[in-house]
């Protein structure tokens, strides 16, 4: 039997532009007939584990990194032993083509793999034993390589997919939904001129450059659904780990901003409110809280949110029964609740 932590965030943004399309503009999304604003969920997992609080929440040796690249740092790493550039660069080839199609130029993959601590310690490990015998890695030990299970914390928490060989897939522990804004709303352009500090508009006086930018403000509500069993058995049992990347996923997700254009809009925001839920019941979102945008009628759009969200958790609660078996709210605008509560809320693992 799941345990699922649940957490419905409402938090308010300024004029910004933090999650952009193909042309540079906000991201948006039609729900209920009308346009949101849109904060894609690779953005924010992006955003989350490379935060400062998940960082300092999860030491370094239990984080991955997702790369194209293993490639070329097996190279350098054999290069700075000493290794002949031809060997290295056979070497290289040789195992990083394990981890998908390599570019036609050189040693990079067209896959991106999310790769522990541990996994890229032992890549290095048999990459300077096939070199030192001048030999390639059998398939065997090819495939010890990856595991489907993991050490690093946020490979646990957002899985790893290769379609390739599914052997060494990650089933992630935690879902997140994409953000969208509570009512509707229309794209703005940022009309800007930048000055030439040397033209002294003797013979020109125009600007030195000119150009636009997309923005717009909202309230967004996010979903984000976190297995913990399946955390904790994608950590090998390890529950202090499991813990510690619950607390600074969720401290990221309340204070942590997407970094788009923040130069140019300083748009960043903590959460206003936090509903964290417990139980083992089928988990489910609140959106249908906004499905009926929220109008600019309401004297406070935030407190008009947190109430809409309260009342469709509760239609919920008497139709199918209570969902969650415990819960924690922060109400900022309210005075309820703190940060403190809501992580130690989070992150309580009971013993196995």
């Amino acid at each position: 039997m799941s345990d699922f932590l649940q957490l419905h965030i409402l938090t308010s943004y300024p004029p910004a532009n933090l999650n952009r399309d193909d042309l540079s503009r906000p991201k948006t999304a039609f729900f209920g007939g009308a346009q949101r604003l849109r904060v894609s969920s690779q953005c924010l997992k992006r955003t989350w584990r490379t935060s400062g609080p998940f960082q300092a929440a999860v030491e370094s040796t239990r984080r991955g990194i997702r790369t194209k690249e293993i490639g070329e740092e097996i190279f350098d790493r054999l290069k700075d032993v000493g290794t002949a550039e031809p060997l290295a660069d056979k070497t290289a080839r040789a195992i990083a083509v394990h981890f998908g199609k390599l570019k036609k130029t050189g040693r990079g993959s067209e896959t991106l793999v999310f790769f522990s601590a541990r996994e890229r310690a032992a890549i290095h490990a048999l990459a300077k034993i096939c070199a030192a015998e001048e030999r390639d890695p059998t398939e065997d030990e090819l495939k010890a390589l990856l595991q489907a299970k993991t050490d690093a914390v946020d490979v646990a928490l957002f899985g790893r997919m290769l379609a390739d060989d599914p052997l060494h897939n990650v089933e992630a522990a935690a879902q997140v939904a994409h953000a969208l804004t509570v009512h509707q709303v229309a794209i703005e352009d940022d009309f800007f001129s930048a000055v030439d500090d040397l033209n002294r508009g003797d013979e020109d006086r125009g600007a030195g450059h000119i150009g636009d930018l997309g923005f717009a403000a909202g309230v967004f509500y996010l979903y984000v659904c976190v297995d913990l069993t399946q955390l904790v058995g994608n950590l090998e049992g390890d529950r202090a780990a499991a813990a510690a990347g619950v607390r600074g996923l969720v401290e990221a997700a309340l204070t942590a901003a997407p970094k788009g254009k923040q130069n140019s809009f300083a748009s960043r925001s903590y959460a206003s409110y936090v509903l964290a839920e417990r139980g083992s019941r089928q988990p489910r979102t609140l959106s249908t809280a906004f499905i009926k945008p929220l109008t600019g009628g309401e004297t406070d759009i935030v407190k008009a949110a947190i109430e809409t969200l309260r009342a469709c958790r509760d239609q919920i609660d008497t139709a199918y029964g209570k969902v969650a078996d415990h819960s924690e709210e922060m109400d900022v605008p309210g005075g309820k609740g703190t940060l403190a509560k809501i992580l130690d809320f989070a992150a309580r693992l009971d013993p196995a």
